[in-house]
């Protein structure tokens, strides 16, 4: 691959990391510990991972349980979720909180769906603003004695490129809303 294209492949191998990153986030009607991925619980004034206070585990396939490793933690945990957008109200016995993720209607469903597929779009406009940026930057190279030949297929593999990207992001989009809407 010339090394003009690496360059834009992987930012839009990294825009599409960041979308599969993005869906693992929304919960699909099973427990997912990584509901909790972008929670920060404030640890002796420091805004901190859930992950890094606590041990999180999925014992059924509706409930996560966090075992705060300090006691005193279990209150600005509980704080932290119910300040997100998850959701859930945590229950806690005064040693381990749970969150107990009730079943989707269908409407839920279908709005989780949607939003999967309007991230989806999202990510395949970052994908094609990255094959713009590449194209104005082929098009400048003119200026340094390349040839129109050697421009014009550098603009056809940055072609080829975004459409396998796109191709991905779509897979991801159908593999997140079957997911989803799996009862």
């Amino acid at each position: 691959m010339d090394e003009r294209l690496k360059v834009y492949d992987e930012k839009m191998r990294k825009a599409v990391d960041f979308l599969a990153s993005d869906y693992a986030t929304i919960r699909a009607g099973r427990a997912n510990p990584h509901v909790l991925d972008k929670l920060k619980v404030n640890y002796y004034g420091t805004p901190t991972p859930i992950q890094q206070v606590g041990n999180i585990t999925v014992p059924e396939a509706r409930m996560i349980q966090i075992a705060p490793w300090e006691k005193s933690l279990i209150k600005e945990i509980e704080k932290a979720i119910m300040t997100s957008d998850i959701g859930i109200n945590p229950s806690n016995d005064g040693a381990v909180i749970r969150l107990v993720f009730p079943e989707l209607t269908e409407e839920r469903r279908k709005d989780l769906v949607k939003e999967v597929k309007k991230k989806g779009e999202e990510g395949k406009v970052a994908v094609r603003n990255i094959r713009r940026d590449g194209n104005d930057a082929f098009k400048k190279l003119a200026k340094e004695d390349v040839s129109e030949d050697q421009i014009k297929q550098l603009g056809e593999e940055l072609q080829k490129m975004t459409d396998k990207f796109v191709k991905e992001i779509d897979k991801l989009v159908d593999e997140k809303s079957k997911e989803i809407l799996t009862v």
